[in-house]
């Protein structure tokens, strides 16, 4: 009897606790504290067992979208934080590739950390490497084919871009090392299958490294597990030479870039920066555009006539239409960290929806930036071919602009 008592004591206290939670839940709903499928009366409804709130409450263009949006346009959106960080003894590192945002086949992105002397192992791979210094400082060392030599010291904003197939390093300075964003012409791409120095070192016989270096074969055999180097704790280095190329013939074209040097494109409400080939030659794989948003500011209705565009937003939040054509059309919210992603040729908008500066890059597999704006293309169209499509006010065809304004102003 006792226990039978206890048992149903037990029952009434769950279900009374279960009780208090749905009036809990229904409280917080009322009171709107958790969001809801629902853009008013008569569209959507409640969710009364919600599920992944932070979620839900990171993109609130996924649960309510705009009436505008329509159809099946695919994921565009991946979160470095939703991938999988791989940590050593001098850092760390994550990657988005095709695996975690399937659409982006042209073009894979990883965020690294090298913690101060945190080197990241010399080594080379088949796809091109661009990249944006996100925090910190680090020295990059690479060479080509024809032996000429380049060393350089890299900052906030800063960019470099090493060729497929040219052997390179990455080198956390003082105080506190760096953090970056790398970017590679190939969806494909794995951070775990580079060609790494130490890997091929233990992989050739003693007396065959003997006979290339010229030296006694008991000189190797000692290098350690190259799964203990990749990313490896190592001192801080000295000042770089005052000969920056150690003696060696320096390359033609650098594989540096100072991004933040460059003059930018300006309106009221923001700026663009574009960097390729046309300021930086080396780069012939990727083009690139920085980007920043004042709050309420408008990234313009555009789309890129050459191909698929893969973002990172740096700081702020901002939410993005994308339009499919064939009446498809989605909107997905953004915010610090996240990958962002724009078929070819998909026409598009990017919104500042924060309180801050949104800031964020557009990146291309591509040696040029090329961008089509809507407002230009139809103020340069007959004025009565386009009223015969869109039926127009003469308020809207007068504000139409010949001359591109990438950041519409608050």
């Amino acid at each position: 009897m006792q226990d039978d008592f206890s048992r149903r004591g037990m029952l009434g206290a769950v279900v009374a606790g279960g009780l208090m939670a749905s009036a809990s839940v229904a409280s917080a709903q009322t009171a709107g504290q958790i969001p809801q499928p629902s853009r008013g009366p008569g569209v959507g409804g409640t969710d009364p067992v919600p599920g992944g709130l932070s979620r839900a409450r990171e993109n609130p263009d996924l649960i309510n979208p705009p009436s505008t949006d329509s159809g099946t346009v695919p994921n565009l959106r991946f979160s470095f934080a939703d991938g999988h960080t791989r940590q050593t003894s001098g850092g760390w590192t994550r990657q988005v590739t095709v695996r975690e945002l399937g659409i982006s086949k042209p073009i894979a992105g990883v965020n690294m950390r090298l913690n101060a002397g945190g080197v990241r192992e010399l080594h080379w791979h088949k796809q091109a490497e661009w990249a944006y210094m996100l925090y910190g400082t680090a020295r990059i060392t690479a060479i080509d084919a024809q032996g000429r030599n380049f060393i350089d010291e890299v900052g906030v904003g800063d960019l470099w871009y090493f060729p497929g197939g040219i052997p390179h390093s990455i080198q956390g300075l003082g105080p506190d090392g760096c953090e970056f964003l790398l970017v590679f012409d190939d969806g494909e791409f794995d951070e775990d299958s580079t060609f790494l120095i130490s890997d091929w070192f233990k992989h050739v016989p003693s007396d065959v490294l003997a006979k290339n270096f010229g030296v006694p074969a008991s000189n190797f055999g000692h290098t350690p597990d190259p799964k203990d180097l990749y990313i490896f704790k190592a001192p801080i280095p000295g000042p770089m030479p005052a000969d920056r190329l150690m003696g060696a013939a320096g390359v033609p074209d650098s594989f540096s870039h100072r991004m933040m040097a460059q003059q930018p494109l300006k309106t009221r409400s923001g700026t663009v920066r574009i960097t390729d080939t046309s300021n930086f030659p080396v780069s012939k794989t990727i083009a690139a555009a920085l980007v920043e948003i004042e709050p309420g500011g408008l990234r313009e209705l555009h789309w890129h006539p050459n191909t698929d565009e893969w973002q990172y937003y740096i700081e702020g939040q901002g939410r993005m239409g994308v339009f499919g054509s064939n009446g498809q059309a989605r909107t997905f919210d953004y915010q610090q960290g996240d990958v962002g992603y724009v078929p070819f040729a998909m026409g598009h908008y990017i919104e500042n929806t924060g309180p801050t500066p949104l800031r964020f890059l557009e990146m291309f597999k591509s040696d040029h930036y090329a961008d089509l704006s809507l407002n230009q293309w139809m103020a340069l169209t007959p004025p009565d071919l386009l009223a015969v499509h869109l039926n127009l006010d003469k308020q809207v065809t007068d504000a139409l602009q010949k001359k591109k304004s990438p950041i519409v102003p608050a």
